[in-house]
């Protein structure tokens, strides 16, 4: 029985369970209001630390340096662009990211990119619908979160 709640891979699905309860009604929230609140995103992401801690050091120090390269690149986008973009976007990104370093480096490049992705293409759609201007804003939030998740359920794990 020790074997099974050591086992790195037990905490990661229990991380996910906890990111996507977190995340459903964040993506919901946001496309709605075009905020991510603290009392979600915070919450995600220490539930999602909390959850991958006992899974031993390499992959959690790879979870933590994660979390933070992405929540760190969300930053520089919003220092770059505040209007494109918004802290709580920032601090999903860090869960998010948290998750997905912790299942493997080439993982999170994929994830992180994927939103980006996503947004793009349904922004495009909507361009060529003509339902929205190039100055109009989408909810990022959603995208992140499908883009993720997505990668997480498509990529086979690396482990590094």
């Amino acid at each position: 029985m020790r074997e099974v709640l050591v086992h790195p891979g037990w905490w990661a699905v229990a991380a996910a369970c906890w990111l996507a309860a977190c995340a459903v009604p964040l993506a919901v929230i946001d496309a709605t209001t075009r905020r991510l609140p603290d009392w979600l995103t915070i919450p995600a992401w220490a539930g999602t630390l909390a959850l991958l801690a006992p899974a031993g050091w390499p992959a959690f120090e790879r979870a933590l340096l994660g979390g933070l390269a992405l929540a760190g690149f969300y930053l520089a986008l919003v220092l770059i662009s505040p209007s494109g973009m918004g802290l709580g976007d920032v601090k999903a990104a860090g869960s998010l990211g948290s998750l997905l370093a912790f299942a493997g480096w080439r993982i999170l490049f994929f994830g992180g990119f994927a939103g980006f992705a996503l947004a793009a293409v349904y922004s495009a759609v909507l361009l060529a619908c003509g339902r929205i201007t190039r100055k109009q804003q989408i909810p990022f939030g959603p995208f992140m979160i499908v883009g993720a998740f997505a990668v997480l359920l498509a990529l086979p794990l690396s482990g590094s």
